[in-house]
């Protein structure tokens, strides 16, 4: 992955300045349990949810084990449709081919449609490096580039501002980008759509070329998906004339058969609707019609790797829904920023470490930003088994000596277990002396943050092995 967001502390270090953020806690409180209340609400209406979410599961599981096969497919199709793929195996690699596609242009802006993974690759400070201007179009995403922010929510990424805080960043910052705001603009969510439709609207007619994700790739086709709710990604997919889209090569799914059982998937699981408003499909060019030259960069950027664990791999299976955020008690607290990434949550705290490795303080911490309590996987629309590979990336961190602590811990408990004399005498011992043991472990340094806000659990009167001498012992003579 980029550089974009390294440099900043580990998400300990981080989520203990924003947990002291009370308008951030009551902005991530109020929209994640609006959110998820919503999302239970439509998934409810199914009764064959758990069917669909089964189906989900195995079709990406099926398209990873043989992800050469359908990429290879995938671009056949997509260069038999008139379209030119472009293989990027890191981020380096795909700023660089995007950067040469716009500068073959002539053209020295680009509007673009919401996409994870140009975040992922830092897209937009690549193309400004070399002279062009990235123009994002959906609305959260123009309110964090206009406040020179990073997004906090893999689907609203202005999920930590409120109206106030939006309707200032709009007065102060529109004019600098194109179009200022309205005068006396209000923070009613009308007046604050209609200021971004006016503002966007020139540059959806003045740009040649856009840049895009996709949600999902048919490889039978090489139809390229978008789904989204504002009609922005339509205005960048059909106007320009170059369309140039930046795509995981964990996007694609075999079939169009396959395709419908997501579109069911995602829209209930991000914005609790039964269908999302629109669903833009492409398929290379048609003369007349839309963008008469695309390109698709089918980045890698870490996926490889991760496809290699056999544990980790199914953080791949992924479609960009949040649900997870909006469920997760330590997300919600800590904000997206905490994380240090372009993917928050409980996903990112198992998608990035894998994308990016675990060499940096920030990426080795992240597989502990979480309470494990299994929210996650409950919603998650491809059943993606989050706390097992927070366990298994821990153990990662852990064994590259990342937590030293930890490790020795863990030792002495296996010793002690496989010792049943030592062990019983050291739970004779915690028993005898149960009313001089301090309510908190007194640890030093980092540690003191985790033993401050945990008390020791109380020792027992008497062992379980006392007990059961004393009370059982005599039934269970033959």
């Amino acid at each position: 992955m980029t550089g974009t967001y390294l440099g900043m502390p580990s998400f300990p270090a981080a989520a203990a300045v924003s947990t002291q953020d009370t308008r951030l806690r009551a902005n991530l409180t109020h929209a994640t349990h609006t959110i998820r209340d919503k999302r239970a609400a439509a998934v409810a209406e199914l009764p064959d949810w758990a069917l669909l979410r089964q189906a989900g599961k195995e079709i990406k599981d099926r398209t990873l084990r043989h992800l050469d096969h359908y990429l290879l497919q995938a671009e056949a199709a997509v260069t038999a449709a008139g379209g030119t793929v472009h293989w990027a195996a890191d981020a380096a690699e795909a700023n660089r081919i995007v950067a040469g596609l716009v500068r073959a242009t002539g053209e020295r802006e680009v509007v673009k449609v919401k996409s994870m993974a140009t975040q992922e690759i830092g897209l937009n400070e690549a193309l400004a490096a070399e002279g062009i201007t990235a123009y994002e179009t959906d609305l959260a995403e123009l309110i964090v580039q206009l406040g020179d922010d990073l997004p906090s929510h893999i689907l609203v990424p202005a999920i930590h501002r409120n109206r106030g805080e939006i309707r200032d960043i709009f007065r102060d910052a529109m004019g600098r980008w194109g179009r200022p705001a309205p005068e006396g603009l209000s923070d009613r969510p009308a007046d604050l759509a209609e200021a971004a439709r006016l503002h966007l609207r020139e540059k959806f007619l003045r740009a040649r070329v856009a840049v895009s994700g996709a949600n999902f790739i048919v490889a039978e086709t090489g139809g390229l998906v978008v789904v989204e709710s504002e009609g922005n990604g339509r205005m960048c997919l059909t106007l320009p004339e170059t369309l140039i889209s930046v795509v995981g090569i964990e996007k694609v799914i075999p079939t169009w058969q396959d395709l419908e059982v997501f579109l069911q998937l995602l829209p209930r699981s991000s914005t609790a609707e039964r269908m999302n408003p629109y669903t833009s499909i492409w398929t290379g060019t048609t003369p007349g019609d839309g963008p008469q030259d695309f390109h698709l960069v089918l980045l890698d950027n870490g996926r490889t790797d991760t496809l290699a664990d056999e544990v980790g791999r199914q953080a791949l299976r992924c479609i960009r829904c949040s649900a997870c955020l909006n469920v997760c008690p330590v997300y919600e607290r800590a904000g997206g920023h905490a994380y240090g990434s372009p993917y928050p949550g409980p996903i990112g705290a198992i998608l990035t470490p894998q994308l990016r490795g675990t060499a940096s303080e920030l990426d080795a911490s992240l597989p502990y930003a979480s309470s494990l309590c299994g929210a996650c996987y409950e919603v998650c629309p491809v059943a993606i088994d989050i706390p097992e590979v927070l366990v298994h990336l821990r153990e990662k961190v852990a064994g590259q000596g990342g937590h030293r602590a930890e490790r020795a811990a863990v030792k002495a408990a296996t010793w002690l277990l496989d010792h049943p004399a030592a062990y019983s005498a050291a739970t004779r011992a915690a028993a005898r002396t149960r009313r001089l043991h301090p309510r908190r472990l007194p640890l030093p340094g980092p540690a003191k943050a985790w033993s401050d806000t945990r008390d020791l659990p109380q020792a027992p009167e008497q062992t379980f092995r006392d007990w059961w001498k004393a009370n059982r012992a005599e039934e269970n003579t033959p």
